[in-house]
């Protein structure tokens, strides 16, 4: 474009720019840039989450390692913890306080060693996911990979400790006259649903203990008041036998106390289904299918936001 000046000379103007008036949101759409750390699709997060599957394995398995390498009994320390623990409260509520409330010894024991090992994994579980993101900062701002692959992976530890102590379960078990059969074979299910219920749980507590690290200062005592409110110490139906039918009925139906039970309905013999609320492996996919699907869909919507601010 030309103009003549009032010296009669003519002046070329430089053309409008072809991204003039363009918003800095229209230009990237242009040029095809896209926002670093953008949140895929679910679909797409799936899918990187699935091609990063080795990664989340040898991440669980090095941190499971490295969980206990300064002592000097080393990995011993996963099946003596929830053992020890176990002990006391066998002290404190079996001979004590005697909650276990006409049940043998030969039931007993079993009970309150499976219900201190399952409920571990769940608190264990819900601890590592608060730490997953604000604990793990400097990996999740040098890297760029799908986030959930930290909480999956700290589930997944968990679950191996679990694993291994079983072994010191079942010796429990069969030491107190409860022998393997075909209902151990429940095992496995019990196992698969409590994963994928642990797993939701500790997505959803990771997006909270991002945005609120102080949580992790928190949760020992919600986890306290829960493992007192599912039974681990003493017969949800037994001990309260004598108080308004809804409260037991409230209890029971909490996850940790359904899978927990449906254990122990597995391992001992004299651990009827009498003892087990109504519809219990309904509510046991429920409550798995409902966490670890809704926990998902939750952490995958503040995937750009983590480590960041």
């Amino acid at each position: 474009m030309s103009e003549t000046t009032h010296d009669a000379t003519v002046a070329v103007s430089a053309p409008a720019a072809p991204d003039e008036g363009l918003t800095a949101g229209e230009l990237a759409a242009k040029h095809g840039l896209t926002v670093s750390g953008a949140r895929p699709s679910l679909i797409e997060y799936v899918r990187q989450l699935w091609d990063r599957r080795h990664f989340i394995l040898a991440f669980s398995r090095a941190k499971l390692t490295a969980q206990y390498s300064q002592a000097k009994l080393g990995q011993l320390w996963q099946v003596a913890t929830p053992l020890l623990n176990a002990a006391v409260y066998f002290f404190i509520f079996g001979l004590l306080l005697e909650a276990d409330r006409g049940m043998s010894r030969e039931v007993y024991i079993p009970f309150l060693v499976t219900g201190v090992f399952v409920f571990t994994f769940t608190q264990s579980s819900v601890m590592a996911g608060v730490r997953a993101i604000s604990g793990n900062l400097g990996l999740v701002r040098a890297l760029h990979f799908p986030r959930a692959s930290l909480p999956i992976s700290f589930a997944l530890q968990q679950l191996q400790q679990l694993l291994f102590s079983m072994i010191v379960l079942f010796a429990v078990t069969v030491g107190f006259g409860h022998y393997p059969d075909l209902s151990w074979v429940l095992i496995v299910p019990v196992l698969v649903l409590q994963f994928c219920f642990n797993t939701g749980l500790a997505l959803i507590m990771a997006r909270a203990g991002a945005k609120t690290p102080d949580l992790a200062q928190l949760m020992p005592f919600v986890m306290r008041t829960w493992m007192y409110a599912s039974g681990v110490m003493f017969s949800i139906p037994i001990f309260l036998a004598d108080k308004p039918g809804w409260i037991a009925n409230v209890l029971q139906w909490n996850p940790a106390a359904i899978y927990m039970d449906l254990m122990r309905f597995a391992l001992i013999d004299d651990y009827s289904s009498k003892f087990l609320p109504d519809h219990v492996w309904a509510a046991a996919g429920g409550w798995a299918v409902l966490f670890a699907v809704g926990g998902f869909v939750y952490f995958w919507k503040a995937e750009e936001r983590y480590g960041r601010g």
